[in-house]
């Protein structure tokens, strides 16, 4: 059986986040339990697991994504990932339609290898800041806002850019109310950096203490920022100074769009099999 370990939100080997990627011939995923283990073993934010759907329906593969200690509702860059491996592989072109636990989700790529994902976007609701998060992370937070049980992460604001990249937060305590983990942001420093606001992610309560690109986050910092800088197309970068990667977003209603490109590092064979 095949694995791969795909980096996305890149365009080069070992930037952007990497995903494991797992296809199976079969209508049908294997026990819970085996897949758990598969992505406990390969330890990334998440390795997804996908089998091809019965043509006719809404869908043409059935997608999951799980990080090394829970399945999420929600992966954006396992799902760019996955999107790559079924295109560079000849096994899909164009528009590929995945089920999953957050509704039908449709990827489409173009002639390049970008990879465009039609998520739903998260709704933001204001909050008081937590105590517990304030102090963990240690810094100002201008606001706090509640991205959804879909998403189930706590959108903090930052003063700048420089904050967000400076963040050490205290891992063993950091915790969200909705029950993933925190998203700090601010608007980029400088207007011709190439983008307009920057990311960190945090999910020690899912077993990722920090995430370098998180898809799914940009649910909520593109309906947040295209709010504050009045377009609906930005893109943000994310990620610690040792690795980070560029997300192009797109609002469309209550829908958001994600754009990235994606590249194969790992090509192996899984020896266990379910």
């Amino acid at each position: 059986m095949r694995i791969r370990i795909v980096d996305a939100f890149t365009d080069r080997p070992f930037g952007g986040n990497p995903a494991g990627v797992v296809l199976f011939d079969a209508d049908g995923f294997p026990d819970d339990a085996w897949l758990q283990r598969v992505a406990a073993e390969v330890n990334l934010s998440e390795t997804a697991f996908a089998h091809p759907l019965p043509a006719g329906g809404d869908a043409d593969w059935a997608l999951r994504w799980l990080t090394p200690a829970a399945e999420v509702n929600m992966c954006g860059h396992a799902t760019l990932a996955t999107a790559h491996v079924l295109h560079t592989t000849g096994t899909a072109t164009g528009t590929v339609r995945f089920k999953t636990r957050s509704g039908v989700l449709i990827t489409t790529a173009d002639d390049s290898g970008t990879v465009t994902m039609d998520f739903p976007t998260a709704p933001l609701t204001a909050v008081e800041v937590p105590p517990a998060v304030a102090a963990s992370l240690g810094v100002e937070i201008l606001g706090a806002y509640d991205t959804g049980e879909n998403l189930g992460d706590l959108l903090v604001e930052l003063a700048d850019e420089k904050a967000v990249r400076a963040l050490e937060p205290d891992l063993r305590t950091l915790a969200s109310p909705g029950g993933r983990g925190v998203i700090a942001t601010a608007a980029a420093d400088a207007s011709d950096s190439g983008y307009d606001f920057v990311s960190r992610c945090f999910f020690p309560a899912v077993g990722i203490d920090e995430d370098p690109v998180t898809g799914s986050a940009h649910t909520a910092l593109a309906p947040f920022w295209s709010a504050r800088l009045g377009r609906a197309e930005l893109t943000g970068l994310q990620g610690p100074a040792r690795r980070t990667g560029l997300v192009r977003t797109a609002l469309r209603d209550d829908r958001t769009l994600l754009t990235g490109s994606a590249v194969t590092v790992i090509d192996g064979e899984l020896l266990t099999a379910p």
